[in-house]
């Protein structure tokens, strides 16, 4: 079954659909949480904002999920669950300054954070297969020598290069598209 499948079902309040999104991809987001200083709690929270808002966003502007559902609820799920981490970091050692953030601001950022990830994965798909092997090992923080290792490059040199040009092409790509200006930092 495909995304919009999940995404359409999803908003229709199916129970059954939406317990067999929880079964299949609840134990991956909650791993992902633990590992990154939250507690089962905070996975719940951010499990269930992150389906609230797929359905707030659907009913807003009828959208369709080119990939896979599940890669899309993950990447929200993270995309929340850092947003929390940084409004915690900001509480935590900035005393004198306590921001109280309104839910309705949270789920605006929320949606523009998640619209920047859609026009970054739809222009990454338009990218050549060499850049996005290498942006891929380069984003996954994968060391030169290693991606040296493990491709047809000769150096770290011509590495750094390659990936330097294929930023620049994904860049271009993104600032090329007519949604740029309107998903810049606000």
């Amino acid at each position: 079954m495909d995304g919009n499948f999940f995404l359409k079902e999803l908003v229709k309040e199916d129970s059954k659909i939406i317990a067999q999104i929880y079964n299949k991809n609840f134990p991956s987001i909650k791993k992902f949480i633990l590992l990154n200083s939250g507690n089962t709690e905070d996975a719940e929270d951010i499990f269930q904002k992150s389906l609230i808002q797929i359905i707030i966003r659907y009913k807003r502007e009828k959208f369709s999920i080119s990939g896979d559902f599940d890669a899309y609820l993950m990447a929200i799920c993270k995309n929340l669950w850092r947003r929390e981490l940084n409004l915690h970091k900001k509480r935590v050692t900035n005393v004198e300054k306590v921001e109280v953030h309104d839910e309705y601001i949270d789920s605006s950022f929320a949606l523009l954070e998640q619209k920047r990830q859609e026009l970054f994965i739809e222009k990454f798909a338009e990218i050549t297969g060499n850049c996005k092997e290498i942006l891929t090992l380069f984003f996954a923080k994968t060391p030169y020598e290693e991606i040296v290792a493990n491709t047809e490059y000769s150096s770290e040199l011509v590495v750094r290069q390659r990936v330097f040009k294929c930023k620049k092409r994904l860049a271009e790509l993104i600032k090329k598209d007519s949604r740029y200006n309107s998903l810049k930092e606000l």
